[in-house]
Protein backbone atom coordinates (compact mmCIF):
# COMPACT_ATOMS: atom_id res chain seq x y z
CA UNK A 1 0.00 0.00 0.00
CA UNK A 2 1.12 3.58 -0.85
CA UNK A 3 0.07 6.78 1.46
CA UNK A 4 0.05 9.54 -1.27
CA UNK A 5 0.59 13.68 0.80
CA UNK A 6 -0.47 16.07 -1.70
CA UNK A 7 0.93 19.30 -1.36
CA UNK A 8 1.64 23.32 -2.92
CA UNK A 9 -1.72 24.74 -3.36
CA UNK A 10 -2.54 28.18 -2.76
CA UNK A 11 -4.32 31.53 -4.20
CA UNK A 12 -2.76 33.01 -6.95
CA UNK A 13 -4.32 35.48 -9.64
CA UNK A 14 -5.09 34.56 -13.47
CA UNK A 15 -1.85 33.94 -15.23
CA UNK A 16 0.41 33.02 -12.41
CA UNK A 17 2.00 30.15 -11.29
CA UNK A 18 2.36 26.95 -9.19
CA UNK A 19 3.75 23.57 -8.59
CA UNK A 20 1.66 20.83 -6.66
CA UNK A 21 3.98 18.43 -5.23
CA UNK A 22 2.79 14.38 -3.73
CA UNK A 23 5.12 13.05 -1.63
CA UNK A 24 4.70 9.30 -1.49
CA UNK A 25 5.49 6.22 0.92
CA UNK A 26 4.93 2.63 1.60
CA UNK A 27 5.93 0.30 -1.39
CA UNK A 28 8.46 0.77 -4.27
CA UNK A 29 7.28 4.01 -6.11
CA UNK A 30 8.24 2.99 -9.57
CA UNK A 31 5.82 0.34 -9.37
CA UNK A 32 3.03 2.95 -9.46
CA UNK A 33 1.53 4.89 -12.49
CA UNK A 34 0.78 8.70 -10.98
CA UNK A 35 -1.94 11.13 -11.99
CA UNK A 36 -3.07 14.08 -11.03
CA UNK A 37 -7.12 14.90 -10.92
CA UNK A 38 -9.02 17.97 -9.75
CA UNK A 39 -12.61 18.35 -8.74
CA UNK A 40 -14.17 21.81 -9.00
CA UNK A 41 -17.21 23.18 -6.32
CA UNK A 42 -20.27 21.40 -7.70
CA UNK A 43 -18.74 19.46 -10.35
CA UNK A 44 -17.30 15.80 -10.82
CA UNK A 45 -13.65 14.89 -10.58
CA UNK A 46 -11.72 15.48 -13.31
CA UNK A 47 -8.44 13.89 -15.04
CA UNK A 48 -6.15 16.53 -15.13
CA UNK A 49 -2.25 14.45 -16.48
CA UNK A 50 -1.06 11.28 -16.12
CA UNK A 51 2.52 9.72 -16.00
CA UNK A 52 3.87 6.64 -16.40
CA UNK A 53 6.00 4.60 -14.12
CA UNK A 54 9.46 5.84 -15.43
CA UNK A 55 7.79 8.84 -16.27
CA UNK A 56 8.58 8.22 -20.43
CA UNK A 57 5.20 8.53 -20.99
CA UNK A 58 2.48 11.60 -20.48
CA UNK A 59 -0.95 12.56 -21.20
CA UNK A 60 -3.02 15.69 -20.47
CA UNK A 61 -6.77 17.09 -20.34
CA UNK A 62 -7.22 19.00 -23.29
CA UNK A 63 -7.97 21.86 -21.34
CA UNK A 64 -4.00 22.06 -19.45
CA UNK A 65 -2.14 21.34 -22.43
CA UNK A 66 0.44 23.61 -22.92
CA UNK A 67 0.16 25.10 -19.44
CA UNK A 68 0.54 22.17 -17.24
CA UNK A 69 3.70 19.88 -16.71
CA UNK A 70 3.65 16.74 -15.13
CA UNK A 71 6.52 15.34 -13.89
CA UNK A 72 8.11 12.70 -11.35
CA UNK A 73 11.39 12.32 -9.43
CA UNK A 74 11.85 8.32 -8.76
CA UNK A 75 14.45 9.28 -5.99
CA UNK A 76 12.82 11.24 -4.10
CA UNK A 77 9.05 8.85 -4.30
CA UNK A 78 7.08 12.12 -5.65
CA UNK A 79 5.47 13.63 -8.29
CA UNK A 80 5.31 17.15 -9.35
CA UNK A 81 2.76 19.07 -11.31
CA UNK A 82 3.90 22.82 -12.71
CA UNK A 83 0.97 24.75 -13.51
CA UNK A 84 1.73 27.94 -15.51
CA UNK A 85 -0.97 30.73 -16.89
CA UNK A 86 -3.28 29.84 -14.04
CA UNK A 87 -7.18 30.52 -15.33
CA UNK A 88 -9.94 31.02 -12.84
CA UNK A 89 -11.14 28.01 -14.17
CA UNK A 90 -8.68 25.97 -13.12
CA UNK A 91 -9.61 26.76 -9.26
CA UNK A 92 -10.23 23.21 -7.97
CA UNK A 93 -9.09 21.07 -5.52
CA UNK A 94 -6.71 18.93 -6.92
CA UNK A 95 -5.76 15.44 -6.02
CA UNK A 96 -2.64 13.10 -6.67
CA UNK A 97 -3.38 9.43 -7.63
CA UNK A 98 -1.37 6.16 -7.79
CA UNK A 99 -2.18 3.32 -9.17
CA UNK A 100 -0.25 -0.32 -8.75
CA UNK A 101 1.02 -1.93 -12.23
CA UNK A 102 0.87 -4.69 -9.99
CA UNK A 103 -2.49 -5.24 -8.17
CA UNK A 104 -4.37 -2.06 -10.15
CA UNK A 105 -5.50 -0.47 -6.97
CA UNK A 106 -5.74 2.89 -7.17
CA UNK A 107 -4.81 5.31 -4.05
CA UNK A 108 -5.64 9.25 -3.86
CA UNK A 109 -4.17 12.05 -1.92
CA UNK A 110 -6.42 14.41 0.81
CA UNK A 111 -6.14 17.12 -2.24
CA UNK A 112 -4.83 20.58 -1.74
CA UNK A 113 -6.70 23.39 -2.45
CA UNK A 114 -5.92 25.43 -5.87
CA UNK A 115 -7.36 29.20 -5.97
CA UNK A 116 -7.57 31.36 -8.60
CA UNK A 117 -8.53 35.20 -9.11
CA UNK A 118 -9.77 36.75 -11.78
Amino acid sequence: QVQLVDSGGGLVQAGGSLRLSCATSGRTFTTYMMGWFRQAPGKAREFVAYISRLGLVTHYADSVKGRFTIARDNGKNTMYLQMNSLKPEDTAVYYCSAQSFESGMNYWGKGTLVTVSA
